[in-house]
């Protein structure tokens, strides 16, 4: 009786673990267990209860294909903008329409409701353009300390300003437009948004580094030729 006693719960399902061919040799006991079942208080068979767990096995893969195939045409809608966008960037003969044109796809192919950029590397034949416009060096200075495009609340930045309705931008995007990984900024991509979730600190900056980067290789077109 003490060897009885001292049998756990554990050791009974360890021994059941390593011991497969118990239950073909006592196969009536499968028909005579009964578990509670979780939908209700109601007892079931082993059996019953083993594919009541496969159902919500089954249902909780289901889930997670789904949630990945949404993900995936999420991610193929969102290729497919950028494709459009880009394309039109390559399509766009005159230099001093570019930065209106990107700004315009920008703002179309994603939804963007407001968006400008400044340059203040550009060509002196562009000094009349609205993109040319001067900024102050507070500017320069934080777009060069960027490694990543900023997401947050808007704090009365002075890019914000540049956009057509800047009292209604809560929160924004701010990507710095450079000739390399490295370099100096020669401009600045502000995107804004009424929602304050829009562009969240939180958020992931892998897509806007994009489009910093296809942003900054076809406006470096219109920058004052290096000294030689």
């Amino acid at each position: 009786m003490s060897g009885i006693q001292g049998i756990t719960e554990a050791d009974i399902a360890d021994y059941l673990a390593n011991t497969p061919g118990f239950f073909e040799r006592h196969a009536e006991l499968l028909g005579s267990v009964q578990l509670t079942s979780p939908h209700g208080q109601r007892a079931v068979s082993l059996q019953e209860r083993q594919m009541e767990m496969l159902r919500e096995r089954i249902k909780g893969l289901e889930m997670k294909i789904v949630e990945m195939i949404r993900n995936g045409q999420e991610n193929v809608a969102i290729a497919d903008r950028l494709h459009r966008w880009t394309r039109t960037l390559f399509l766009t003969a005159e230099a001093h329409a570019l930065p209106q044109t990107l700004v315009y796809e920008l703002k179309h192919q994603f939804l963007i409701p407001q968006a400008a950029l400044r340059l203040w590397g550009a060509d002196a034949s562009f000094a009349d353009r609205p993109f040319a416009a001067p900024v102050s060096d507070d500017v320069k200075s934080f777009a060069d300390s960027l490694s990543l495009p900023y997401c947050g609340a808007n704090a009365g930045f002075e890019a914000v300003e540049w956009v057509e309705d800047p009292g209604t931008v809560q929160s924004v995007a701010l990507i710095p437009l450079r000739g390399g990984e490295a370099g100096a900024s020669f401009g600045l991509l502000t995107l804004g948004s009424p929602d304050p979730t829009r562009y969240a600190a939180e958020m992931g900056t892998e897509f806007l580094m994009r489009i910093g980067e296809v942003a900054s290789a076809a406006l470096s077109r219109l920058l004052r030729p290096a000294a030689a």
